[in-house]
Parts: structure tokens; sequence; C-alpha cells
């Protein structure tokens, strides 16, 4: 009776409702603190040329940290385990973090842009060289490789609870000029470009991190597999052959039929 209340309770439209709204608040907070990553790099990079870039990329890690430590649902952080995990809850708390890291890097590159109008205009300045300078399948190669090292971080996070991966695969992705699809949705909200090539580009980063981080725990599950021409066959015991169980021994005791007369080899009486 109670597990069947509990059923209903967790199916009522409220708590589907409150469920919904976790997951997307959960990856509105991993897109504000990816914000706030892009306004020191962006900050770093422009007031500080040129050593400022390497100061905005180890200062960006910030942002990944706290998400790890915290919990929150950002895309590029979950899409590597969809292979792994791939029920409707993990598909809805990916997508739904997804659309939760677009609100939250659109709000906070409003809000940040309108507060400090330097960093829209280095926003502007970076966004237009990107749109300018890359083909689309640059683009997505470098959003490819990004992906990678994106899983990498978040993997030796989750699995040896070090922040090493973290403070050595950002500051890798970001000065090898790498595109981090959260991250360039708040450089283009902070810089105002709001165009149909802007959404392609963000699209096409989408999927290049989604393949990028996909391709370790593909290439892995692949390794796990046994082909089955290589699998020993099993090993089958021979049948055990049924033996008749032995006539018992007579008893030294037994008596002997009536009528037959059993002479003692000891009896020397002869027979009458």
């Amino acid at each position: 009776m109670k597990e069947r209340q509990a059923k209903q309770k967790k199916n009522s439209p409220r708590a589907i409702i409150l469920d919904l709204l976790k997951k997307i608040i959960d990856g509105f907070l991993a897109g504000a603190l990816i914000s706030i990553g892009g306004a020191v790099y962006l900050a770093c990079s422009s007031e500080m040329p040129p050593i400022g870039k390497y100061v905005g990329a180890v200062f960006f890690c910030t942002a990944l940290l706290c998400i790890c430590i915290k919990g929150f649902s950002l895309y590029t952080g979950k899409i590597g385990y969809v292979l792994e995990k791939h029920s409707k809850e993990d598909i809805s708390v990916m997508l739904l973090g997804l659309l939760g890291n677009f609100i939250g890097t659109v709000a906070c590159g409003y809000l940040i842009a309108a507060a400090i109008p330097s960093l829209k205009e280095a926003a502007f300045a970076l966004c237009d060289g990107k749109l300018q300078s890359q083909e689309w399948w640059q683009t997505l190669v470098r959003a490819f490789f990004c992906g990678i090292l994106v899983f990498l971080a978040v993997d030796i996070y989750r699995n040896h609870k070090t922040p090493l991966g973290v403070v050595f695969c950002i500051p890798a992705f970001i000065l090898s000029g790498y595109e981090h699809s959260i991250a360039d949705m708040f450089y283009f909200a902070a810089s105002g470009i709001a165009s149909a090539e802007a959404l392609l580009f963000i699209w096409l980063v989408i999927l290049g991190n989604s393949l990028g981080g996909l391709m370790i725990p593909a290439l892995k599950l692949i390794g796990a597999k046994k082909p089955a021409s290589t699998q020993e066959p099993a090993v089958q015991e021979p049948a055990a052959q049924k033996v008749a169980p032995a006539e018992p021994l007579a008893s030294p005791h037994t008596e002997p039929p009536k009528g037959v007369s059993v002479s003692s080899p000891d009896d020397t009486t002869p027979a009458e």
C-alpha cells in the first residue's frame, strides 16, 4: 500500500514538474559558472596581453571545478556517459541540463556585458573572429578535440577524486583554440551577436563536443567485447557412468537355510 502511494506521488503532475525544474536549474547553475569562467578569461586576455590568456585559461578551471564538486549538470560533462547510462532518466538529465546551460549562459552573458562594457567589446572581437576565420569543418574539428579533453577532465575527477584532470585539460583546450559549446554560448550572448550564422556555429560546436566526448567511451566499449570466434568453447565433463551397486556380502553369522548342514572347519567328528 505504501509503495503504491509513493509511486502515485512520484508520478503526480506536481512531482513531475518539480523534477523537470530541478534538472533545468542544475543546468542553469552550470551555465552560470561557465559564464563566470568565461568572463575571467575575457578580462585577463583583453587587459593583460599576451600573458593574460594563460592566466585566464588557468582561472577558467574555477568554473568546472565548482561544477564537479557541486554536481551541477554540464552537457559536455554528461555526454561522454550516455553509452554507459542511457535510460530515459539519464537522457532527460542531459538534455534538460543543456537547456539550462543555454538559459544560464545567455542570461549571464547579457548581464555581464551590460555591467562591464569592456567585456562586451572583448567578447565581440572574439566571436567575430570565430565567424570570420573558421570554416565549418574547422569548427567541428576544434570542438571534437575539446570534447575529448573535457571528458577526460570530468572522468579523472569522477573516478580518481583529483582535480588534476581539470587543472591540466581545461587550460589545454583553451590555449589550443578548441571550441567549447557552453562557453561559446556565453561569449556570443555577451558579444550581442544574434544571427543564424551564430546559431549554426553553436550547433556545430555541440555536435563536435558530443562526438569528442563519446570517442573514448565508445572505443573502450568496443575493446571490452570479445569476438565470438576467440571465445574458448566450454569444456563438457564426461557423463558419469552408471555402476550397478555391488551385492552385499554374506554376513559370517548368517544362518544357513533349513535342511543344509554346514560343518565347521574345526569340527573333526565324522558325520553319521
